[in-house]
């Protein structure tokens, strides 16, 4: 097993179940059960993730008249969903984790489906592979979902409902931990991916800047029009701009063996890491206060 490979399968999943275990503790079942109560948070966050972030990819491979690896590579990165990180992001942000978790959970089920969709199109549309079959490991992208999301929050939830003392003792320790986390798998995927990121930056470096830039100011303007509070309006934010890498390099890579359909994530995943920083710490810093 490379370094790369060691980071991406072993240091990064583990770290984030980490992370989403101190984020289930800052969390109790009527967070959840009040997004249900008013779905309109939730509504706009997917409508933003899965139909206008894969049309804002599309125009943008066409607007840079991008060679059709590249374009290609922009698509898959464009119909993933988020992924923990944009949890993580979300927590130190002071955002609504619930909400965050609730978008995460759904994109991730419902990309499954859409997923071969959109990507048998660009393949078509770009002239790249016409008769590549796209088929998703379902089983496998499920159990991510559920063992670095949804089991360790759930643990989480039920030492909150227990050690409730324990658990509120220990929320500003684990942003502090989610923070050193986060700064030490961006310097992780730094060191794993050198070589490619040079290549990456030089061939879609500034699309995929604008990629991320539109999809997070967007997200922000469409929750603030509908009037959502800051909470729900930094969730959505975050879920619009920060999409899951590692399924990105998954499908680039197993399912439609060409490691240079990786490129634009691994561009991406670096503007993402800063922007989402940027958040954090403008973000982070203030006081948790009635959202307006």
């Amino acid at each position: 097993m490379t370094i790369a490979e060691l980071i991406s399968k072993v240091f990064l999943p583990l770290s984030l179940a980490i992370i989403m275990l101190g984020m289930g503790m800052t969390l109790i079942i009527a967070d959840f059960t009040r997004i249900i109560k008013f779905p309109k948070a939730v509504l706009i966050g997917l409508t933003n993730q899965l139909i206008f972030l894969p049309i804002i990819g599309f125009s943008l491979a066409v607007a840079f008249d991008l060679n059709p690896t590249m374009a290609v590579g922009l698509m898959i990165l464009a119909t993933c969903p988020g992924g923990a990180t944009s949890n993580l992001i979300t927590q130190v942000c002071k955002g609504n984790i619930a909400l965050s978790v609730t978008l995460t959970a759904i994109a991730s089920v419902v990309s499954i489906l859409t997923i071969p969709f959109i990507l048998s199109f660009a393949l078509e549309y770009f002239g790249s592979g016409t008769n590549t079959k796209i088929e998703l490991p379902i089983l496998e992208t499920i159990i991510q979902i559920m063992g670095i999301t949804v089991i360790p929050i759930s643990i989480g939830m039920l030492i909150r409902r227990y050690k409730t003392n324990f658990a509120v003792s220990m929320e500003k320790t684990m942003r502090i931990a989610s923070t050193v986390i986060f700064i030490l798998v961006f310097i992780a995927v730094i060191a794993a991916n050198f070589e490619l990121l040079g290549t990456a930056m030089k061939e879609v470096g500034l699309v995929t800047l604008i990629l991320n830039l539109t999809t997070m100011g967007l997200g922000f303007v469409t929750a603030r029009l509908f009037k959502l509070n800051l909470k729900n309006s930094i969730s959505i934010t975050v879920e619009s701009g920060i999409q899951n890498g590692t399924l990105a390099f998954v499908i680039a890579t197993s399912v439609l063996n060409n490691v240079e359909l990786g490129i634009p994530t691994g561009a991406y995943t670096i503007w993402m890491f800063i922007t989402g920083g940027i958040l954090m710490w403008q973000f982070g810093k203030r006081k948790e206060t009635v959202s307006k």
